[in-house]
This record gives structure tokens, sequence and C-alpha cells, in this order.
């Protein structure tokens, strides 16, 4: 038997690194001399570095940036010398994560720092740049990012704006003359698992503003802003932003980036599986085994086990899904492709008890997934 084990995290109780392990000792105890792989995957959200630094064998560079509200702080990026490929978490120099509850400004906010880790990787010469968007604090449209390597944003008198939210409303001319040189030769994909336009009622601002604390005014603030923004856009560069899905990804930065970047805006768990060279790995499997902390209608919705499916449907590989709690129905199960499905808790518990158990749990529900194969051969 050939087994490739390939879960997303637990979030707050089992890396995928974890769970891999977890799952092993369990089908261990039936299957001795099986074949198993571990091949822990990621979509773009918290967690994914780690992820990523296993497959790319990558090493942390720290540099020292802008956050969310300019003030220098330690960040860092994975950089694979061999390959030269880098990996950037916006999340690690412009995220929610770097401010406490007094200090989000999501109208003043800027995406400065996550430009400065770009134009770090670009001066050690590297050749591809995956950049994880997710965990925001910033609606700039990417402004700021663009102002770290080199474009300057002006208004109607010819004055330079500073890069932030409030000012996109202003922004009437983009100077990109003086704009990286390495800007349009490295290739450059953004880990993007939303279709939300520029601007409008799914946009940019009106669906993630309110979730990051910005006020009813502020919102259409920032969306006149992104409107703006992306008539500039047009009228110099030809590039209709609105019609681009995913542009209006972590305050536009997904926009901002095919415009300033010449990026790619490509799925997270498609860029994963691509480091993992997932799709070789299973092509001879007899099972995948996959998991997340919440199996329910939303997995479907570009997340590691959506992206696992995909995978093992084209290779005809059956599929098993261990994990924290399952909310589908049978129907919903065979729509989604799932050979086999089931919840690792034990006995009556509350959330952090069961949290606390997940490791256990799960080689318990390993090995009686085992067990069922075992007995049916």
């Amino acid at each position: 038997m050939k087994f490739v084990i390939a879960p997303d995290k637990f979030k707050g109780s089992l890396t995928g690194f974890e769970f891999c392990d977890a799952v092993e000792e369990g089908l261990r105890v039936v299957f001795k001399d099986a074949e198993i792989l571990k091949k822990p995957l990621a979509d773009g959200g918290d967690g994914t570095m780690d992820v990523v630094k296993h497959y790319l064998h990558g090493e942390k560079i720290q540099v020292t940036v802008n956050d969310p509200l300019f003030r220098p702080i330690d960040s860092s990026y994975l950089y694979a010398p061999k390959s030269r490929v880098a990996y950037i978490e916006m999340a690690e120099a412009s995220g929610l994560k770097l401010l406490n509850d007094e200090e989000k400004d999501f109208v003043n906010a800027t995406t400065l720092g996550t430009g400065e880790l770009i134009a770090d990787a670009l001066q050690k010469g590297v050749e591809e740049i995956i950049l994880g968007i997710g965990g925001s604090a910033t609606n700039d449209g990417g402004m700021g990012m663009a102002h770290a390597l080199g474009y300057r944003f002006l208004d109607a008198a010819g004055e330079e704006l500073k890069p932030t939210g409030s000012n996109l409303v202003a922004v009437k001319e983009i100077d990109g003359t003086k704009k990286h040189s390495q800007l349009g030769k490295v290739r450059i994909k953004v880990a993007c698992d939303v279709s939300n336009p520029f601007y409008g009622p799914n946009g940019a601002a009106k669906i993630y503003g309110p979730q990051k604390g910005a006020s009813v005014s502020q919102v259409e603030l920032l969306d006149e802003g992104l409107r703006q923004f992306a008539k500039t856009i047009f009228d110099q560069y030809g590039i209709d932003l609105q019609q681009i899905k995913g542009s209006g990804a972590a305050g536009g930065i997904g926009g901002g980036a095919v415009v300033f970047l010449e990026a790619a805006l490509t799925s997270g768990i498609e860029l994963i599986k691509e480091l993992a060279d997932f799709d070789s790995a299973i092509a001879d499997a007899d099972w995948i085994i996959t998991g997340e902390g919440q199996l329910d209608e939303q997995t479907l919705s570009g997340k590691t086990i959506d992206g696992v499916i995909a995978s093992a449907r084209r290779r005809k590989v059956p599929v098993a899904a261990l994990c924290g709690s399952v909310n589908i129905s049978v129907e919903q199960q065979r729509e989604f492709g799932l050979a086999y499905v089931a919840s690792i808790v034990r006995g009556i518990t509350d959330l952090r008890e069961a949290m606390a158990s997940s490791y256990d749990n799960l080689v318990n529900a390993s090995f009686n997934f085992g067990n069922v194969l075992y007995d049916g051969d």
C-alpha cells in the first residue's frame, strides 16, 4: 500500500507536519511495510511559510522594513539560493498581526514594507518570487509596495503623495520612470484565492474594510479612492483592474501586483502543490489522506482539501479526510469527491480539550481507518 499524507494545519492545534506524523503512527500499527509519503500543504494562509520552507530548502532573510503604520520592524522572507526562488508573506511586513486593536488604521496603513521585502529579494538576484497576500492590514491598492520599488504617485499639482489608502483618491499620475530595473525580468506569482473586483459592492474596501475595523465613512472613502486609482491606471497602462478576478484581494494589492509587478494571480494551494511536486507524488498512490480543522461547505472555496481533491480526481486516487470537526451531509461528501470522512474527536468534550487531544485522537482515527482497509483486503 502507498499512502500520501497531505493535510492543511489544524489551526491552533496541529501543524501540517504534526498531522503527518500522527497519521503515519496510526497507519504503521496496521500497515508496517506501507510506503508513506508526507506532503504537508497550505493555501497561502497562516503557516504557509513553514510549509514552503520545507520544500524550498530556503533560508530566512532578516530585513528591517516599515510596518503598516510606517514604523521600523524586523521582518523576514524565505530565499533559496540554489533555485533563486523567494517566498514573501505580506503579513510579515503589512499584516494585521503586527497591530493591536487600538492601532488598526485601515485608511492610513501602507504596504510599503511588503515592497521593501520584494526589493531586497530582487537585489539578491532572485529569478522567481511567490507572494502570499493573506492577513493584510491595508487597503492602498499596492501603492506602498510600488513606492518601495521606485514608483511615485502624484496629485493634480504634481506633488508626490504618501502611499496610503487615504491618498488613493488624489492620485492623478503615476511616475514609473525610476521603477526597479528587475521588474518585468523576474517571474512573480501571487497566491490569491478570492475573486473580488478592485472596487464596488464586492470590492476590496466594502468587503474587507469592515472586517478590519474601517467605519462606514472610511469604507466609502477607500472605495472612491480605489475607483480613482483604477481610472488613473487604466488611463496610463490600459489595464482595467475591475475586469481582473482577484484584483481586490488584500486591499487591492492583487490588482497592484498585476500592474506594478507584472505578476500573475494564482491559487495558493496550486502554488504550494507545484513546490511539493504533489501531482507526481500521488501518481501511483492507493490513498491520499488529508485533513483540516473544520470540514464544511466552505472547504471547496480554494482551500487545501479542494486542491488535494482536484489532483486526486485527475489521478483517480481515493481521498480520505480526517478532520477536527465535520459539518457536511452525505450528499456534499459525494459532491466533494471524498471517499472517506471522519471527525477525529472522541467522547464528549469541549473545544479546548478536543484541541489538546488532537494528536492522540488523530493517531487513533488513522489506526481505525487503516483497520477498515486491512479488513477489506
